[in-house]
Formats: structure tokens, sequence, C-alpha cells
């Protein structure tokens, strides 16, 4: 990873150990990273800012919580992040419960450091490939709003194949109104050419997958 890429992400470190949680926090602090540390899970819960990009380095083991109920009220709020986590028993239950949950990596303590550094730089990218993603999406379907219900619908039909008059016939309206309805969506969406409409189709048909 980039060190521009480190510098912008941020590692929510969670342990309710004291000496463990403030190496991790050196080691990713020398990568650049921007850290939050947290002995307490019910704190980090508390002041959690899902808007800021990065991952989660989470012990499993903690006295007030367990890693798996902190990932389990995460998702329940709508707010996942790319986990790590980190534990001092290996129990292949709670491995498995993990990973089903979503979690990226599954570290045993004590974890060396590069094992570590890899496990939080594959989660950071992650995060950044979801958060592009999700922003790429939110740009399609702001595209999409501003056509009529009406365009919305001729775009479907044309990225079909159907032809004006196939079209007209289905929707009981004449030849010229869809004509007028394509150039139209067209020319909202800035489309060049029947080919970039079915590329832009493709892309839009799995937002409502």
């Amino acid at each position: 990873m980039s060190e521009r890429a480190s510098e912008e992400a941020w590692v929510f470190v969670v342990d309710d150990d004291r000496h463990f949680l403030g190496a991790l926090e050196n080691l990713l602090s020398l990568k650049g990273y921007r850290v939050a540390a947290f002995t307490s899970p019910i704190a980090f819960l508390d002041r959690h800012d899902p808007g800021r990009p990065g991952c989660l380095l989470l012990d499993l083991q903690m006295s007030e919580l367990s890693g798996l109920e902190v990932q389990a009220a995460l998702t329940a709020r709508g707010q996942s992040r790319p986990v790590v986590f980190l534990t001092g028993t290996d129990r292949v239950e709670e491995a498995v419960s993990a990973m089903k949950g979503g979690a990226l990596n599954y570290l045993i303590k004590p974890a060396e450091p590069d094992a570590v550094l890899e496990a939080v730089d594959n989660a950071v990218q992650a995060d950044a490939a979801y958060r592009k993603k999700r922003l790429e999406a939110a740009e399609l379907l702001s595209q999409w709003r501003i056509l009529s219900n009406r365009e919305q619908e001729v775009f479907w039909y044309v990225a079909r194949g159907r032809l004006n008059k196939q079209i007209a016939h289905d929707l009981n309206i004449t030849e010229k109104t869809v004509k007028v309805h394509r150039s139209r969506m067209k020319e909202k969406l800035k489309l060049r050419s029947t080919a970039a409409l079915v590329h832009l189709a493709a892309r839009i048909q799995p937002l409502w997958s």
C-alpha cells in the first residue's frame, strides 16, 4: 500500500490489554496509519465514525463485550467495516463465527508484526475498494434519477435491443414519442451511442439486484 493511502486510512484498534494495545498502536503509527485505540469495546461503539475510511483490528476475548459481539453490533447498525481479529486462543468455533460474520482475517496472539501489517493493509484496501464502489453507485443513481419515469422505461427497452416501433407497441405510444423520449434520455445521460447505453445499463442493473 502506498504511503499516501495509509495516511488517509484509519485503523480502529480495540483490545482491553493496555500493553498489547500500545504495541499495536506504535506499530501501526510507524507504518503511517491514523490510529484510534480503545481499551473499551463499548467506548469504541459509542464513538465509532463509519464515515472514516479504514479497518478494525479487534481483540476477540474482552471483559465488556467479545469481539464477536462488537462485530455483530456494527453489522446491526449497518456500520460494518473490514475486521481483522486477534485472539489469544485458537478456537475453531470462534474462528468460524468470525469469518461467517465477514472478518477478513483471524490472527493468533502474539502475531508477527509483518502478519499484522499485511492483514491490516489488505483490510484497508478492501475498505477503499468498497467505498469507491459505493461512491460510483451513488453517482450512477444520481444520473438515473434525472430521467422521467417514461424515459427510464425507454432506457431499459433500448438496453434490451428493442426497436423504436417495438417499444412504441409495448408502451402503447407512438413511434415519434419513443424517439423523443430516447433523444432526451440520451442527452440527459450524455450518451453518444446505443453501445454506451448498454454499457451503462450493465452497471446500473446490479444496483437493483
